[in-house]
């Protein structure tokens, strides 16, 4: 047994190029600035055991990714930068919501926080390489059953 976060981020990042809305997905958070106006990144922010989840032979586990998407500050017209960028979150949480299984990478999304961590969006500013992003951070937490087996 293990997390096969492979395959969850695959799931993720084709959820996210599916949209139509990123030319650009990294499967890391980026060390120089996205080159796309509307660009996304995926990335794990941590793991921890979901006890509620478990059984007496497996642990479940519940793995906390990041989804953000950027939008450069100095695009045009910047009016429509926010809206943009919302336009893209309500698309990937709406999506979330019609496939919580990922595919059947993981037992569900944890949409409305069973583990304690629920999936959520925050707007933020993130500098780059000295260029200033618009950006939806997307926290997106995964339950997946059995991911470490227990012994004695």
């Amino acid at each position: 047994m293990s997390l096969n976060t492979a395959a969850t981020v695959t799931a993720l990042e084709s959820h996210l190029l599916a949209s139509g809305l990123f030319r650009m997905v990294n499967t890391h958070e980026p060390k120089t600035a996205p080159k796309e106006d509307l660009t996304a990144a995926i990335w794990a922010e941590r793991i921890i055991p979901h006890p509620q989840g478990s059984g007496l032979t497996a642990t479940t586990a519940v793995v906390v990714y990041m989804v953000r998407i950027y939008s450069n500050m100095l695009a045009e017209p910047q009016g429509a930068i926010d809206p943009r960028v919302m336009t893209a979150a309500d698309t990937i949480l709406e999506d979330l919501h019609g496939d919580f299984e990922l595919g059947g990478a993981v037992r569900n999304v944890d949409l409305f926080g069973q583990s304690g961590i629920a999936l959520e969006g925050q707007f933020a500013y993130v500098e780059i390489d000295g260029t200033l992003f618009r950006v939806m951070d997307l926290t997106v937490p995964v339950i997946i059953s059995d991911a470490w087996t227990q012994s004695p």
